[in-house]
């Protein structure tokens, strides 16, 4: 998650177990949390609820009641810290969860497999005669 080319491998693979929506949301409440306009931050506060949090949205995240109540009340008064406690329990769902069979995956072992064969290898550090 610390890179952006680990994002998109790990949102690659999370497409393929159709649950991309965790990663989609994650990463909309981190833009989220740059935003310093407070118009801005009403937009996409309603924009992120319609489409991740509604029951209504075909990309609803798997969050429980308790948590859905706080996103709920903070709707009211949306700012950027509105879906910290969401966000957090989707990223580690996918921590403990889609991570594991990542790393574990056939994907991730080509994935390994490529970034290996990438790499020059080294001279040996000795003199040539």
């Amino acid at each position: 998650m610390s890179t952006r080319r680990g994002q998109d491998c790990f949102r690659q693979f999370l497409r393929s177990e159709y649950s991309e929506e965790n990663m989609l949301f994650w990463l909309s409440v981190e833009d989220l949390k740059a935003l310093r306009d407070n118009a801005a931050i009403l937009d996409r506060c309603k924009a992120i609820y319609e489409d991740y949090i509604s029951v209504l949205s075909p990309k609803e995240v798997s969050i429980d009641s308790r948590i859905r109540e706080v996103v709920n009340r903070k709707m009211m008064e949306p700012d950027t810290r509105t879906f910290d406690e969401a966000q957090t329990q989707i990223y580690q769902l996918m921590k403990r969860d889609s991570y594991h069979r990542f790393i574990n995956s056939s994907f991730f072992k080509s994935l390994e497999h490529a970034a290996a064969a990438a790499v020059p290898p080294t001279s040996g550090g000795g003199k040539t005669k």
